[in-house]
Order: structure tokens, then sequence, then C-alpha cells
């Protein structure tokens, strides 16, 4: 008889599903993974669901394990984003703002390219309808809204057959009762059309980001909402009464049915999970300075993590004309774990380019038809390809022998691009390897002095399928001495939304000059916040909850703010000091010194609700973990400071017990992804069976 239950985590990726069970309180898992499945999603998600029941039922030796929860991170947002095929949306904006969403920052990415692309708007401007109302600064009534008015709008709407509806208007951050009254309107008179409120969403000042952020929720809303729907459906097929939980990009989950009301709160959920897990790690083993790397089949991305806590940021980007070029894409205001995109994953595809040259992307294999060696039709080389050939990847042991890797389909796409390049095959393999690493070290680098850091100071953890193929050489470029990979670093993504806290985030603008803030305002406003974040809290299965008040402060006149947080406490004037002391500290630590005569100003309130941190601890559910130091092969790879192939030992992971120390150049295999350790290094088995790796040769 089981007297625990099953969470279960799933992250659908560009080229792969992962789930991890673990069974509560004991914390032992199991992994499974299966090929994403892009014309249905949820296919693979309840492959791997079902996996994932049938192992731990066998291990445990029982009919059927009882599940207590879903938690679910998606590519879904990013992908209907980037390749513009959402639904026919409409804007209801105030008169004489339907040209915002195209007017932007009226600034351009990169001044020196004469045939610049500019991110086009989601929504097209016939789809735009002016409403005559408006608000001043102080969200004080200038222009009434009346009935005719509003039935003018439903008109024009019905007219355009849409279905779904953003909604932004001017100032609408500081008053929303305008926003709500469209929204009431539309709901009474366009019943099954979806309506989405930019004050619901970013209750931020910066009217083309605010704006920006409500057209691509509505433009994902009925997609996502069709998907949890139907993904829920599926998970009580399998099992009845499990709540479906959702990632979000703030690095906390939150209730499917929130996930359906604002989809863009998902947008960055996948990447965020990794680097929960990566922190994870990084708090059993004690280290405060952290590069989490996350490497999958399709993307590549880092965070710089200080203190055991993830930076959030309040305003990205998606769907970028350049990939990795700021500006070119679309702004969106939600709070989001601090990532950068660093390079792109194993599917990335190689080429020459037009001045003969090796390149690498932007376009990639994704899941379909995949990297060549895949064998589904994929003809271009891609990274996945390069790594096969360099001896880094095992043909027979790929997914633990459930896919066998095609070498001939991979020779064969590598020799093409370098016929074309004029080059052996090696040094074309050689190059792809060397040149993604290299930007990866490059763009990581630049992150971390841009924070004030040295990348000496730093350990890097490395999740993903391809992570911790890459995370040695990466790490060696950078200078940072030690790699840790965590149990089940392949699924990494889904042991950090095991990890993640349920958290909320609000937010809502008011500029004023703190000598001048109306507390009892702020007060009221908070307090309606927190009772609204109570309420979705619950429905995510919180009960123990911390609250934190924030502030986006800077001296008037300029145009760059700090993020300041003290503990929730109740509003009251004495909180000016509180927030001026932290205000001026920061402000000192990252410029100097303060500004002399300078009036400090707040410029938008946030509150965050969030469960306490926890550290979590993993171990295998089955019996994968032997007590054998014998190498399983020898294997030639390629060794990139001896610049050619040298037969290596190879090792299954998990046949290592805690305690061993090897000594680098080798490779240790697991299931979902191979450590590839091409340099001197000092390779040992912590207790909870994290890999770390001391590395001595830099150069």
């Amino acid at each position: 008889m089981i007297d625990t239950e099953l969470r279960v985590a799933v992250d659908i990726g560009g080229t792969f599903t992962d789930g991890v069970a673990t069974l509560s309180p004991e914390g032992r898992i199991w992994v499974a993974k299966s090929p994403t499945t892009p014309d249905d999603p949820g296919q693979a998600v309840s492959t791997v669901i079902m996996d994932l029941l049938s192992q731990a039922s066998l291990s445990l030796g029982v009919a059927q394990v009882p599940m207590r929860e879903v938690v679910h991170g998606t590519t879904l947002i990013t992908n209907t984003l980037i390749e513009r095929k959402g639904v026919e949306t409409a804007l209801v904006t105030t008169k004489g703002m339907r040209d915002a969403l195209d007017i932007g920052r009226e600034w351009r990415y990169d001044i020196y390219d004469l045939d610049i692309e500019l991110p086009k708007p989601l929504i097209s401007p016939d789809h735009r309808v002016e409403l005559d109302e408006r608000l001043n600064a102080r969200g004080e009534v200038l222009t009434e809204i009346t009935d005719a008015k509003l039935d003018a709008v439903v008109q024009a709407i019905r007219d355009l057959n849409v279905r779904s509806v953003a909604v932004s208007l001017l100032h609408s951050y500081v008053n929303p009762a305008h926003e709500q009254r469209v929204k009431e309107h539309l709901e009474r008179e366009l019943p099954g059309v979806a309506i989405s409120l930019s004050s619901d969403l970013a209750r931020e000042i910066k009217e083309y980001e605010r704006t920006s952020t409500v057209a691509a929720n509505a433009y994902v809303k009925p997609i996502v909402a069709e998907y949890l729907q139907e993904l829920d459906a599926r998970i009580l097929s399998i099992q009845a009464h499990v709540p479906l939980r959702v990632m979000v990009s703030s690095g906390g989950f939150s209730s499917a049915e929130s996930g359906a009301h604002s989809p863009i709160l998902l947008l960055e959920s996948g990447p965020a999970a990794g680097v929960l897990s990566a922190l994870n790690t990084a708090r059993q083993h004690g280290i405060d300075q952290v590069l989490a790397f996350d490497m999958g089949g399709t993307t590549a991305k880092a965070c710089v993590a200080v203190g055991g806590e993830p930076p959030i940021a309040h305003h990205f980007e998606c769907a970028r004309v350049e990939r990795f070029k700021r500006g070119s894409g679309l702004p969106i205001l939600i709070p989001s774990i601090e990532l950068i995109e660093i390079g792109a994953g194993g599917g990335l595809i190689a080429h020459r380019n037009r001045i003969g040259l090796l390149n690498i992307g932007p376009e990639s294999s994704g899941s379909m038809p995949g990297p060549a060696c895949y064998g589904r039709g994929g003809k271009d080389p891609t990274v996945t390809d390069a790594d096969l050939l360099l001896g880094y990847l095992n043909a027979d042991r790929f997914l633990g022998g459930e896919m066998r890797l095609a070498v001939d389909d991979a020779t064969a796409a590598m020799q093409r691009l370098a016929d074309e390049l004029e080059m052996s095959l090696v040094d074309a393999a050689f190059g792809i390897c060397n040149i993604v690493n290299e930007n990866m070290a490059s763009a990581a680098r630049i992150h971390i002095a841009e924070n004030g850091y040295d990348p000496r100071d730093f350990s890097m953890v490395a999740t993903g399928g391809a992570g911790p193929v890459h995370a040695v050489e990466v790490a060696r470029k950078l200078r940072i001495p030690r790699v840790f990979v965590p149990i089940a670093a392949g699924a990494g993504s889904c042991l950090g939304m095991l990890s993640a806290p349920a958290r909320i985030d609000r937010s809502w603008s008011n500029p004023q000059l703190i000598g001048e803030v109306k507390w009892d305002e702020v007060a009221s406003n908070l307090a309606s916040l927190r009772t609204e974040a109570e309420a979705e809290l619950k429905a995510a299965g919180a009960t123990d909850v911390e609250w934190t008040i924030g502030a986006e402060m800077r001296y008037y006149g300029q145009g760059a703010e700090l993020s300041i947080h003290i503990p929730y406490e109740t509003i009251s004037s004495s909180t000016r000091e509180r927030l001026l002391a932290e205000f001026e500290r920061q402000y000192k630590l990252l410029y100097g010194r303060l500004v002399p005569e300078a009036a400090p100003q707040v410029i938008t309130w946030r509150l965050v609700g969030r469960a306490p941190t926890k550290v979590h601890h993993f171990q295998w559910g089955d019996d994968r973990v032997k007590s054998s130091v014998t190498p399983t092969e020898r294997r030639s790879i390629y060794l990139p400071l001896r610049k050619a192939y040298g037969e290596v030992d190879v090792y299954d992971r998990y046949s290592l017990p805690a305690g061993t120390v090897l000594s680098g150049p080798l490779i240790l295999e697991e299931r979902e992804s191979t450590i590839v350790v091409g340099v001197s290094s000092d390779v040992s088995i912590l207790p909870d069976l994290t890999v770390s790796i001391t590395i001595r040769e830099f150069d």
C-alpha cells in the first residue's frame, strides 16, 4: 500500500519532451524523454507521463502510483509568436493611439544596417479599433466612455470576425476602470471572444511596451486555453483528480486557469525552470556565484545568479528579427528570470555563408526532421552531427539505446559542407563545435562583466540534453574552474519545476517623487493586488506564502531605474525611510556615489508572493546506480587543445559510486545526456551523484 504520491513535471522543448516524476517525500525520481510532436504537443506529454507511471509502478511493485499534480512548461507560446501562427486579433485603444505599435520606440537596433527589418506588430492597423475616451497621467477622467461609443467598438470588432481582443487604453496602469468597463461590455456582446486587458497583465508605464504585451497575450490566448484544456483532459484520462499547474517565467508555478487567462506569463517557462534546477544544485553544495548553463536541442541560455536567488527582469523581448540583437524583437512587460540567449541547441544548422566562411544558424532542424544523424530525412549538418562525428556521442547508446544515430547520414551531410568549404570533414565538424562554444562563451563573458563580476569566481552548473556535452569547453574558454552536472541533467528543466515554489507577481505604476507619495493610495492598491494574488496562489495549492514589496526607483530626470525590495509591511509614511535607505545603498554600490540635491522618484510598485525556497534532494527511483569504476569502452574523441583524436575511457555515469575520483579527458554517458571532458581535469562523484569537474588545463 503506497501512502505517498508522485509529483510529475513535463517540459516541451523544440526537439524533445522531457518528464520527471518524484515520489514525495523521499525524493526518488524517474525520467522519461520522447521526441516532441509539433502537430499535437499533448501527445508527447501523454507518452512521457505514461512512461513515468510505468517506470514508477515497476520499481515500486504496484499496479498504479497516484499522482498529486502535474507541473508543465512549454515553448508553445514562444513558437506561436515566432512563427506568427496566433489567432486573428483586434486591438481596442484610445483614440489617437492606434499607431503606437508601429511607432514603437522610434529607434534602430542597428544604425548601420541600411536594409534593417523592424519587428512587425502582431495586430495589423486595420484590426485596431479606436475608442473616444481619455484619462490623464493621474488617472483622472478627461473624456467619458458612453454606451454608444462601446456599441460602435463592438460592431467594428464584430465586422473583423476575430477570436481575441486586446484592450490597451492610455494611462490605464494608474486607473483600470475604463478598461474594465470595455471588458464587461465586450464579454456581454461578444460571447466566446477572448478578452485581454493591459491593466491585468502589466499595470506599468511605457505605452508601447504595455500595448505590445497585451497584444501578444491576446494573440496566443485562445490557442493556449484550448491546449491546456485538452492537456488537462488527457491527464484526467490517465488518472482522475490530478491538478495541472503551469510554470511561469518568473521562476514559480501557478494554476492552469491562471495560465489560460495570462499565457504570456509562461513565455520563458522552460529556460526559467533550468535555472531553478541549477540553483537547487548550487544550494546543495554551498555555491554562491553560479552561471546556470542550459543547452537543449533548440536553444542555449545562461543566467548569472549570485546569493542563491535568480535575478528577475521585468522587460525583455521575444520573436526577434535578429536573434542576438537587442531591440529587434517584440517588447514584453512581464516578470521573468533574467536569461541571456547565448546560442542555439544541437539542432542548429551549419552552412557556408555568402563570403565563403563556415557559419552556424540561425536556422534549426527542430525535432522534425531533426539533425541528419536522426535518420528522419534531415540533409543539413548540425551541431549534434558534429558532436557525433567528433566521438562525443555514442551512436548505439543515444537515449539509452532507444534511438540509434545514423553515422552514415551525418557523415554524408558533413562531407557536403566540408567540400563546399574546401576543408576536411574533421575540420568542418570541429569548426562547428568550436564556433558554437566560442559564441556561447563570448555572450556569457559579456553578460557576467556587465553585472560587474569576474567569471573566474563562478562555478557553472550544466543542464539540458546538450549542456553537459559542451559545458566543460565553454567553461574552459571562460576560465571558470569548476563545472557541476546534477543528477538527470538532461531533464534539468523538469527538476527545476519540481523545485519551483508557487509564485505570483503584480505591479502598479504611478510615478511620484518619494516626498509626494500618497501612502494611503499605495497601501490601498497593494492590498487590492495582494487579495487578488492570494486567490491565484490558493488555486495553485500554496499555503505558506512570503510577501515582498518592490519599487522601481530613480532620481528625477533619469531614464534607468533600480529595483528595490523590502519585506512586506503595512504601508505608511515610515515606509519612505526604508525604501530611501535601500535605494541609496544600491545606488552607491552601483555608481560609487549619490547624486547631491537630486530628488528620488518611485516609478512602479511591485508585489511578490511566493512559497519559501527549499533545497530539494533527488535520488534515482530505480536500480540504475551500480558500484563499478570499470570503463565500458575506450573511444577515440577529438581533443580540442591537441587538435587531434585521442583514446579516452568511457564510463556509465551511474555505475560510478559516490566518492569516485577520475582524471580527464574522459566521457561519462547516461540515458538523457553525455558529459564530455576533453581536457585535463579532476572528475569526482559527490554524495548526491552530482558530477564535479575541476578543470586543470585552460590553454
